[in-house]
């Protein structure tokens, strides 16, 4: 018998793993003038960038040096995005964006952009009781 999940498992799904659940997917930073950040991390990281067309602006896919190898996100501070705090912004995979939610409600989070569909998955932003912010994100 193994130790690691994917190898005890009888779950023949295709679905997120359990080994997935818990596991920092993405990062994005979002702030009023998404250009002259994504700049500053081009020239202090040495990433390299992408546009993301949003209509009437582009935000940032920001790449590893190089590469199209995305690593991270520069949005500007718009529309659903206008009342996130400046930082950055990581993305964890839940086995269910509903009923994370709830949880975190209940012992006295708060949800500060309700559950919706993005890019494929269920994607929300919570703060915890101490005011960190965290993006929740589900098939």
């Amino acid at each position: 018998m193994s130790d690691t999940p994917e190898e005890n498992s009888t779950d023949a799904t295709p679905a997120a793993k359990p080994a997935n659940i818990g596991r920092v997917e993405w990062l994005d930073l979002t702030v009023e003038d998404a250009g002259r950040v994504r700049n500053f991390y081009k020239a202090v990281v040495g990433w390299s960038s992408s546009d993301v067309p949003m209509g009437s602006y582009d935000d940032y896919c920001m790449n590893m040096p190089g590469t199209q190898d995305t690593v991270a996100g520069i949005c500007h501070a718009r529309g659903v995005n206008s009342n996130l705090p400046s930082q950055w912004l990581i993305y964890v995979r839940v086995a269910s964006v509903a009923d994370s939610v709830v949880q975190c409600e209940k012992l006295g989070g708060r949800v500060l952009q309700a559950p919706r569909r993005m890019a494929g998955s269920n994607f929300c932003v919570i703060q915890d009781p101490a005011g960190a912010v965290m993006a929740l994100m589900s098939d």
